[in-house]
């Protein structure tokens, strides 16, 4: 009870905090002393200027690299989450994986210009019947493009339907053909998914492990730590909102935080 009540308090007092002009130096320098805890896994969908809560708008989405570029976040690849979480090799201080789910067209216009600004990697999980079929989608052509320059491309299988709500056959086709397409557009080895809508269970889990898959990704709120499922890792999403930097702001140094102090779980 007590720790809901310090948590209620704290929850008031960051309107507070952030209405001040030092707030984001004073965040980030707090980020320094105590050091992060876990890896935060960045997940977008659409970068654009539709009205809707899954496009971050072009100049948000610039604001918040900005803040990782200044605040001494280190941007990683799949493979270095993967190596730390499963090998133990040692990762840079403040880890963070930018992820992309579905494969839009933005990803290309919009947010891969801002992400070769400021020489940041990401990983763009993507629909593979959608890509080069319907408007609005990425091409196989803008996936080779990007992955040349530093783009992690992956599957989020065939058609996008909930894995949990498909038969075992269903399912099969779903993570193994994706895999096949991409690997042979993009001359790879496919091997990060993510769950359609975060649906997932350890059979299905253990389906992608048989299909030569090294880790999958969920839309469970929290940090990727050395105790997370490696076939079910959490991610924190990232929404247009009233004012979104300061959500992103947040959601970046508060819930670590708080899964440090075991006030929320992930």
């Amino acid at each position: 009870m007590i720790k809901k009540i310090v948590l209620f308090i704290f929850l008031c007092f960051i309107p507070l905090t952030l209405s001040s002009p030092h707030a984001l130096t004073e965040g980030s320098q707090e980020l320094e002393n105590t050091g992060q805890d876990g890896i935060i896994v960045l997940n977008y969908h659409k970068i654009d200027n539709m009205n809707i809560s899954l496009s971050v708008r072009p100049e948000d989405f610039d604001k918040q690299l900005a803040y990782l570029k200044n605040n001494n976040y280190h941007v990683i690849t799949p493979d270095d989450l993967y190596d730390n979480l499963e090998k133990g090799k040692e990762l840079p201080p403040n880890p963070v994986l930018i992820t992309f789910d579905d494969g839009y067209e933005d990803n290309y216009k919009n947010a891969y210009p801002i992400l070769k600004k400021y020489d940041f990697p990401a990983t763009i999980f993507v629909i593979s019947s959608f890509v080069d079929k319907y408007p609005n989608y990425l091409t196989w052509d803008q996936c080779r493009e990007m992955k040349a320059n530093g783009i992690s491309i992956q599957s989020h299988t065939v058609s996008h339907r909930s894995l949990t709500e498909l038969t075992n056959e269903q399912i099969k086709n779903e993570i193994t053909q994706s895999k096949q397409k991409i690997d042979k557009e993009l001359a790879q080895n496919t091997m990060y998914f993510a769950y359609p809508t975060g649906t997932y269970n350890l059979y299905i889990a253990q389906m992608l492990k048989d299909a030569g898959y090294r880790a999958a990704f969920t839309v469970k709120y929290g940090t990727a730590e050395n105790s997370s499922n490696i076939f079910a890792l959490e991610r924190i999403p990232v929404f247009h909102t009233e004012n979104t930097f300061n959500s992103f702001y947040r959601r970046l140094n508060y819930i670590p935080l708080f899964e440090k102090l075991g006030w929320i779980k992930s």
